[in-house]
Order: C-alpha cells, then structure tokens, then sequence
C-alpha cells in the first residue's frame, strides 16, 4: 500500500500530464494516479527506465508508461508509451503534479502537547514530547524526552521511543524499540542536478516497521518514493545505519552499524552485515546472506552466499587473495 498519507489531486487528462501529443482518442482519458509497474492499474501512469525491470514492465497494467524509445516495445500492447529523453525527471514532475505536498519536508506547525490528545492514556512520555495530526498508539507505548511524532503515523502495542526521536509518514508495529536520536520517515535522497537549482524528486511513500524490531541510536530510514521502505520482523539495526528509499529489508536481518543501504534494493531474510558496509541501489540480496565489513556490494548476491571485501566477492576467495 502506497500514497497512504499524502493527499493526492486529480485525476487529470494524459494533456495535463506531458506535452507529447496523442490520438485524440486517448488526449482525453482520465489518469487517476502514478504507480510503480506492479502496482499501477489501467486508470495509472507508470514508469520504466532500466531492463533491469523488463519482466515486471512486460505485465504491467498500466494504461500509460514513461519510458524509453529502446524500451517501449517490452510494454504490453495496451499500455500506451510515453517516450522522453529522461524517464526519471519526466516521472518526478508527473508525480508532483499529483502530489504537490510531497516533495518538501518543512517542520509540522501542526503539532501539539500529548496531554491534549485522546490517546494521551496509552502511552508514558518525557518532557518536551510532541504529536501531529492523524496520529494512532497502541498500548503500552513509551515516548522518551524532546521526542516528535510528527504527523501520518501509527504505532502499535509495547513499543518504546527513546529520547530526540522525529517520526513522520511511518507505520510501526508491535513491540518494536526505536533508540534515542533516529530519524524516520523524513523524504529520501533523490534530485536531478541543475546548474541552476536542483529538481526535487517527490517522496509519496512511507516507511514500515514491522514486529519485534529495533533501530540503534542515531540511524534514519527513508520513506519510499513512489513504493514504500519496509523493515521486517524481528530485524535489529544498530547505531547510525542510513536506509535510503524504497529498500526491502527482510526478517530476522542484522545490520551492523553505519552500514548504508542506496535506494530500491530488497535483502531476503537472515542477512547478516558487517559495520561500514555499504549496500548498492537497485540490488537483490538473497535470503542467508553474510556481509563482512567495510564491503561494497554492487552486484545482486544468490542466497547462501558469504562474501566480503569491494567489490564484494565469494568470502573464500577474498581471504585467499589478501594472505
């Protein structure tokens, strides 16, 4: 589920969207919302940049797709293409036509004292603690002192927020403990350079915490941009990791300190990573993975695998090779 918190506007003709000229048949058709390929249905516009993505693009439902003169023929033939120089900006500016709010993080001015909320009974506070709007606790919370919960949140039962916590756009669920000085939920990192003043790509997604999680001091987690960040159960990070937009941790994962993860890669479950080590965009991280530290993956690693070293490779060879 994306788009969960963000107002959207809309629906707009396809003429709204882009200047490139259609059948007049098609100038016409309503689109109601930009997706990803996999969620996008036939009232959305989509986007597809990288072959990477081929076997998803080939499926999917979307009426309109940005992407490019070499790609467009991957599509399905009910998906319209729309072909551009760059897929990536042409998708930022569709996307904050749709959701104008989401591309700057400014503090919430809607924030208030927890003693005037109604749920002020289901949770324990410090001092100088704030909520936003469309706020929801479950029971036995705790919130630690100067801590904000900005607005769009949820979180669930015996949870524990420590101490300078800033949460925005962020599900949490049950029995998860989030360390003092974290950051969760604010935009990602994604612009396109100008010489005069960079493109801000807008963040529509949100993060997901799930069951019996811990985040270590100091870390930040990204919202998704047009998909959400998840953290699955039973997963523990330690202090100062970085998760960029749009990552897919898996369960029972342990994350090492000031390991950094670049946007849209997906771990399996039982991934173990060493500290300093840092993680690719766009990569998949098989299930029973380790990574030793100080590692640069930047290539997809099979299940099983144990690797170590930049470029990150097969953990014996590594040792053989630095005797």
């Amino acid at each position: 589920m994306i788009n969960h918190f963000f107002k959207k506007k809309g629906p707009f003709n396809i003429t709204e969207l882009t200047d490139i000229k259609f059948q007049s048949t098609l100038n016409e058709e309503k689109i109601s919302d930009i997706k990803n390929l996999t969620e996008a249905n036939k009232t959305d516009i989509t986007f597809f940049h990288s072959k990477k993505y081929e076997n998803i693009a080939s499926n999917t439902k979307a009426s309109f797709c940005i992407t490019t003169n070499n790609l467009k023929d991957i599509l399905p033939k009910k998906c319209i293409p729309v072909v551009v120089e760059n897929v990536l900006l042409t998708t930022a500016k569709i996307t904050n036509i749709f959701y104008p709010d989401a591309a700057t993080d400014d503090f919430d001015p809607n924030v208030s004292s927890p003693d005037k909320t109604l749920f002020s009974k289901n949770f324990k506070h410090g001092a100088n603690v704030l909520i936003g709007e469309n706020v929801k606790f479950g029971k036995n919370s705790l919130i630690g002192h100067n801590s904000i919960i900005e607005s769009n949140v949820v979180i669930g039962d015996d949870c524990s927020i420590g101490s300078n916590v800033i949460i925005r756009n962020t599900i949490i669920k049950n029995n998860v403990n989030i360390l003092d000085g974290c950051v969760i939920g604010k935009k990602g990192f994604g612009f396109f350079p100008n010489p005069k003043q960079n493109f801000r790509y807008p963040h529509i997604g949100m993060v997901i915490i799930e069951d019996n999680c811990e985040i270590g001091c100091g870390s930040t987690i990204d919202r998704g941009s047009l998909s959400n960040t998840i953290i699955g159960k039973n997963t523990y990070l330690d202090n100062q990791v970085h998760v960029a937009h749009n990552n897919k941790i898996g369960d029972n994962c342990i994350i090492a300190g000031q390991v950094g993860f670049a946007g849209s890669s997906t771990l399996g479950n039982n991934v173990m990573i060493g500290g300093q080590a840092g993680i690719s965009g766009h990569l998949k991280i098989g299930n029973n993975i380790q990574i030793g530290g100080g590692s640069g993956v930047i290539k997809d690693i099979s299940d099983n695998s144990k690797v170590m070293g930049y470029p990150a490779t097969n953990f014996k060879n590594f040792i053989k090779d630095n005797k």
